[in-house]
């Protein structure tokens, strides 16, 4: 869990020293928003950007009875963030399986990657599709949900 938290704490701390360094020159009106930035990324770059996390089995238990696609994702995946800021409020439909959490989760990408981790794996219908494009993703949801 705390690999997930790697990049956007060092987001956070290498703002604050920037911001502080400006701040300590005189230039508060520029260490602001470069902290706010850094900030913003940070954010954008850990969990708390995605859809609650769940684990490989629920994810195919519940996707077996709903129909809806998994995603397998990682935490600072410049991949995953664009599937999930344009997929929107639709990401939601889909179960999201965090592979730095879930070994289950990491062993079932690996075995669609031929051993890589290569993420995101979105399972539609049991067939991988690695790094599908948003607009193909948002294509297999059911528009009723």
């Amino acid at each position: 869990m705390t690999r997930a938290w790697i990049l956007p704490m060092l987001l956070v701390g290498c703002g604050s020293l920037v911001a502080t360094a400006l701040g300590v020159r005189g230039l508060p009106g520029t260490a602001v928003p470069l902290l706010l930035m850094f900030v913003l990324l940070a954010g954008l770059n850990s969990p708390l950007a995605f859809p609650r996390s769940i684990s490989a089995v629920e994810a195919q238990r519940r996707s077996a009875v709903d129909g809806r696609p998994i995603v397998y994702w990682r935490a600072g995946c410049k991949y995953c963030l664009r599937l999930r800021i344009r997929l929107g409020r639709r990401a939601r439909q889909l179960h999201w399986v965090d592979i730095w959490r879930d070994p289950a989760g990491a062993t079932a990408v690996r075995a669609a990657n031929d051993g890589d981790e290569t993420v995101p794996t979105v399972v539609v219908a049991g067939q991988p599709h690695v790094n599908p494009d948003p607009e193909w993703v948002r294509a297999h949801l059911s528009p009723s949900t």
